[in-house]
């Protein structure tokens, strides 16, 4: 199953509380406070793999808790630091606040990460308070509460060249073809539901990655059809291969499919409408009617972008259309993220705002010590 969206719920760890005690040991009189503080509250922390591939994982568990610290203890022992937890999540993803719809961090690159809620500071304990005027303080500092989140993850796959084209245009047989993907292929009409990845490598040792996007019909970036769902997953690509059904099998007219999907693309995001594209005729060794075929190659043209005709099942122009993508992909700047980056975990934990001394002032006094 390919999940692309997820709410989740991260709650870091609470501090722990600063200890009152005083030391009473033969031969130590008037001892002075010894109370340590408490320890730090763990870290939830989203990190990038390149071994995970969707967000199943979140479905079905949403709720995710850091480990608190522990309290101090006499004889100024500190408390152990709360565990932190760290979350993998796939590349591509893009982390939201859910409440205000913040765009929090943007996970590009495998192994980076980003710290989505902070754990709370453990609170002093009523050792660091002593002064010369106030020599046996009875108070400390609770812990802070950690972070709580309600995070929404959203999975936009990393591909170099992306497939787009109305259902049944031969996208997922052209990938099977140039790539070890395998997708469902069948002789008969349906979309495919879930996009796919693929590798293709050349000859001269050159790669380049393909995804295959589900299928888009007219009014896609309205919520028609699977479209809208996925459309985002293109948008992350350098170049954009639009495969257009030229046989007469299909019933539509392949310009007008052409012109379509163009308004589609458009409609949804203004960039996606600028993203380099070249155009493949699909379906050539069924095509009967040559007018059909020149037709899109003049509404090609018309726009500035190569045609190129191929047949998956036969193999016609396979080999000269992964040079031509290869050609153009290797003349393009790389994508770049376009949202926050992650940063190391110690960069972005903060300091949460100190308590006042006299926040917990404990009842019992004398060689009782509380947590």
């Amino acid at each position: 199953m390919f999940i692309d969206e997820v709410i989740i719920q991260v709650k870091a760890g609470d501090g722990g509380n600063g200890c009152v005690a005083f030391r009473r040991e033969k031969y130590v009189p008037r001892g002075g406070p010894s109370g340590g503080d408490g320890g730090r509250g763990g870290d939830v922390i989203l990190v990038a793999s390149r071994h995970e591939n969707t967000l199943l994982r979140y479905r079905f568990n949403p709720e995710h808790r850091a480990e608190r610290g522990r309290h101090g203890e006499g004889s100024n022992r500190t408390g152990r630091d709360g565990a932190s937890v760290e979350l993998p999540v796939p590349v591509g993803t893009q982390v939201y606040d859910a409440e205000t719809g913040e765009l929090l961090c943007d996970l590009t690159e495998d192994g980076q990460r980003f710290v989505v809620a902070r754990g709370g500071r453990g609170g002093r304990g009523n050792a660091r308070f002593a002064s010369s005027t106030h020599q046996a303080p009875t108070y400390a500092e609770p812990g802070q509460p950690g972070e709580f989140r309600r995070l929404r993850l959203e999975l936009k796959l990393l591909a170099d060249v992306g497939l787009v084209g109305f259902p049944n245009a031969g996208k997922s047989t052209l990938i099977s073809r140039i790539s070890a993907a395998r997708p469902k292929i069948a002789d008969y009409p349906f979309t495919t539901l879930e996009p796919h990845l693929g590798v293709v490598r050349l000859d001269d040792d050159r790669s380049f990655v393909v995804a295959d996007i589900p299928g888009l019909i007219e009014g896609a970036h309205r919520g028609a059809g699977l479209g809208i769902r996925f459309l985002r997953h293109i948008e992350r690509t350098r170049l954009l291969a639009h495969l257009v059904d030229v046989s007469e099998a299909s019933g539509r007219d392949p310009a007008r499919d052409f012109e379509i999907v163009l308004r589609e693309l458009a409609e949804f995001s203004e960039d996606l409408a600028r993203k380099p594209m070249v155009v493949v005729a699909t379906k050539m060794d069924v095509a009967q009617d040559p007018a059909r075929v020149e037709a899109l190659r003049q509404a090609a043209t018309a726009r500035g972008m190569p045609l190129y005709c191929i047949s998956s099942v036969t193999g016609q122009g396979l080999e000269e259309l992964k040079r031509a993508l290869a050609d153009r992909l290797f003349s393009l700047p790389s994508v770049t993220a376009t949202a926050p980056s992650a940063t190391d975990p110690e960069a972005n934990r903060g300091s949460p705002p100190s308590r006042r001394p006299d926040a917990q002032r404990p009842s019992s006094t004398g060689d009782h010590q509380s947590g």
